[in-house]
Protein backbone atom coordinates (compact mmCIF):
# COMPACT_ATOMS: atom_id res chain seq x y z
CA UNK A 1 0.00 0.00 0.00
CA UNK A 2 2.75 2.14 0.42
CA UNK A 3 3.05 2.18 -3.47
CA UNK A 4 -0.06 3.35 -3.90
CA UNK A 5 -0.03 6.83 -2.29
CA UNK A 6 3.06 8.11 -4.17
CA UNK A 7 1.44 6.85 -7.63
CA UNK A 8 -1.71 8.60 -6.87
CA UNK A 9 0.17 12.17 -6.00
CA UNK A 10 2.36 11.27 -9.52
CA UNK A 11 -1.36 10.95 -11.18
CA UNK A 12 -2.65 13.66 -9.66
CA UNK A 13 0.11 16.28 -10.41
CA UNK A 14 -0.12 14.72 -14.14
CA UNK A 15 -3.76 15.58 -14.72
CA UNK A 16 -3.20 19.16 -12.59
CA UNK A 17 -0.19 20.37 -15.11
CA UNK A 18 -1.93 20.48 -18.19
CA UNK A 19 -5.22 22.24 -16.42
CA UNK A 20 -2.64 24.95 -15.80
CA UNK A 21 -1.53 25.38 -19.45
CA UNK A 22 -5.17 25.76 -20.63
CA UNK A 23 -5.37 28.98 -18.53
CA UNK A 24 -5.09 32.32 -20.25
CA UNK A 25 -1.88 34.06 -19.79
CA UNK A 26 -3.35 36.97 -18.06
CA UNK A 27 -5.39 34.72 -15.51
CA UNK A 28 -2.28 32.56 -15.04
CA UNK A 29 0.04 35.68 -14.44
CA UNK A 30 -2.72 36.95 -11.80
CA UNK A 31 -2.08 34.28 -9.23
CA UNK A 32 1.62 33.72 -9.74
CA UNK A 33 1.89 37.51 -8.87
CA UNK A 34 -0.31 37.20 -5.55
CA UNK A 35 1.78 34.05 -4.57
CA UNK A 36 5.07 36.16 -5.25
CA UNK A 37 3.76 39.46 -3.30
CA UNK A 38 2.12 36.98 -0.18
CA UNK A 39 5.81 35.40 -0.29
CA UNK A 40 7.08 39.19 0.33
CA UNK A 41 9.25 39.65 -2.41
CA UNK A 42 9.84 43.57 -2.94
CA UNK A 43 10.96 43.83 -6.36
CA UNK A 44 10.49 41.89 -9.48
CA UNK A 45 9.05 41.25 -13.24
CA UNK A 46 6.75 39.01 -14.57
CA UNK A 47 6.76 38.72 -18.53
CA UNK A 48 4.97 36.46 -21.24
CA UNK A 49 7.52 35.28 -23.75
CA UNK A 50 6.75 32.37 -26.55
CA UNK A 51 7.74 28.90 -25.58
CA UNK A 52 9.82 28.93 -29.04
CA UNK A 53 12.15 32.13 -27.07
CA UNK A 54 12.16 29.79 -23.51
CA UNK A 55 15.69 28.62 -23.91
CA UNK A 56 16.71 32.71 -23.89
CA UNK A 57 14.89 33.44 -21.01
CA UNK A 58 16.60 35.69 -18.64
CA UNK A 59 14.98 34.51 -15.68
CA UNK A 60 13.01 31.30 -14.01
CA UNK A 61 10.20 30.09 -16.22
CA UNK A 62 7.25 29.76 -13.49
CA UNK A 63 4.04 28.68 -15.53
CA UNK A 64 3.19 27.85 -19.08
CA UNK A 65 -0.52 29.28 -20.49
CA UNK A 66 -2.03 29.73 -23.74
CA UNK A 67 -2.32 26.04 -24.30
CA UNK A 68 1.20 25.68 -23.73
CA UNK A 69 2.28 27.92 -26.07
CA UNK A 70 3.81 30.68 -23.82
CA UNK A 71 5.63 31.00 -20.94
CA UNK A 72 6.07 33.34 -17.47
CA UNK A 73 9.57 34.25 -16.81
CA UNK A 74 9.96 35.37 -12.84
CA UNK A 75 13.42 37.86 -12.30
CA UNK A 76 13.34 38.94 -8.95
CA UNK A 77 14.76 42.15 -8.04
CA UNK A 78 14.37 43.50 -11.45
CA UNK A 79 11.74 46.26 -11.05
CA UNK A 80 9.12 47.14 -8.89
CA UNK A 81 5.97 44.69 -9.03
CA UNK A 82 3.94 47.87 -10.37
CA UNK A 83 5.86 47.88 -13.43
CA UNK A 84 5.28 44.02 -14.45
CA UNK A 85 4.86 42.98 -18.27
CA UNK A 86 0.96 43.28 -17.77
CA UNK A 87 1.49 46.79 -16.52
CA UNK A 88 3.71 48.20 -18.82
CA UNK A 89 1.83 46.62 -21.56
CA UNK A 90 -1.21 48.60 -20.33
CA UNK A 91 0.55 52.42 -19.40
CA UNK A 92 -0.05 54.77 -21.34
CA UNK A 93 3.57 55.74 -23.48
CA UNK A 94 4.07 59.28 -24.56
Amino acid sequence: MKIVRPLFVATLFAVALPASARKSCEELQTEIDARIKANGVPAYTLSTIDAADEAGAEGKIVGSCDGGSKRIVYVRGAAPAATSAADAAAAPSG
